[in-house]
């Protein structure tokens, strides 16, 4: 963390909507321990922000957060995985590095997530259905005021100096709607490049949002035409990188609202589309 870091909380009204950003210190050691064993992994991304968190919720109480520790139980950490393939690749064209052998463990190292976010509530909840509805990026390009917006990192790997596993989210905030991007951010050095998106996008006239997952990935074997400075800026080299998934979602209010406000997460991975 950066010397003379200060943990901060912003907080924004938009309409019936409390939008919290939340940037803290990296999480301490034992209590990193701890969240490992009960998430069954080795080890947690070297740059763990457990309490940094991106919260939208309605004053009804349903609404949807983002955060590392959700994210991190959507990692498979199974073994036989394409990931682990991955890794046996990286050995392979890095037989010289000294860490290679820690890097190969039962569970998926690059910290790969399909998470899409938290929904909150009990009793209220967003309802999650598929759609042929698209998010309109010709508004979003419209020059319109930003009336607020954050970015908050969740967790940063630097995959023992041989690439990068990151996820951050952020928002933006325009007087007639909000736009939030998490990213998951995937270089394996020579070997992989891979990029998870989800965009959830809300106009304040619509009884729903819009939730965009889409899911690229490239070998760097095949990315001899890109600039290699393109590597490590993600929205130079998203271009360059093959769709794997995508998968569009709306996601509905409830029909009958509740004053008061309950909070009960539920975090969506890809097993619950």
């Amino acid at each position: 963390m950066l010397p003379g870091f200060q943990s901060s909380r912003r907080d924004f009204t938009f309409g019936p909507w409390r939008l919290s950003a939340a940037r803290t210190h990296i999480m301490k050691s034992a209590r990193a321990e701890r969240l490992a064993g009960e998430l069954h992994m080795p080890s947690l991304p070297e740059m763990m922000f457990g309490d940094n968190l991106l919260k939208i919720q309605h004053e009804s109480g349903f609404g949807i957060e983002f955060n590392a520790a959700d994210a991190l139980k959507c990692v498979n950490n199974c073994q036989g995985m394409i990931k682990v393939a991955c890794a046996e690749e990286w050995q392979e064209s890095r037989s010289e590095a000294e860490h290679t052998k820690e890097v190969l463990k039962p569970y998926d190292w690059t910290y790969t997530t399909d998470y899409k976010g938290t929904l909150l509530g009990e009793a209220l909840k967003l309802k999650v259905s598929p759609t042929t509805d698209h998010i309109d990026t010709e508004k979003l390009k419209a020059r319109e005021q930003i009336m607020f917006f954050e970015e908050v990192l969740l967790f940063e790997d630097e995959l023992h100096d041989h690439g990068v596993s990151s996820l951050s989210v952020k928002i933006r905030v325009m007087p007639s709607s909000f736009f939030v991007l998490l990213r998951f951010f995937l270089r394996v050095d020579g070997v992989l490049i891979r990029m998870n998106d989800t965009r959830l996008y809300h106009e304040s006239n619509k009884s729903y949002m819009l939730r965009e997952y889409t899911s690229r990935e490239s070998k760097v074997s095949s990315l001899t035409h890109v600039p290699p400075s393109f590597f490590t800026e993600p929205n130079e080299i998203s271009q360059y990188l093959p769709v794997k998934e995508t998968i569009n979602e709306k996601l509905e209010f409830p029909e009958k609202l509740d004053p008061k406000p309950t909070v009960e997460p539920e975090s969506t991975c890809m097993e619950s589309k």
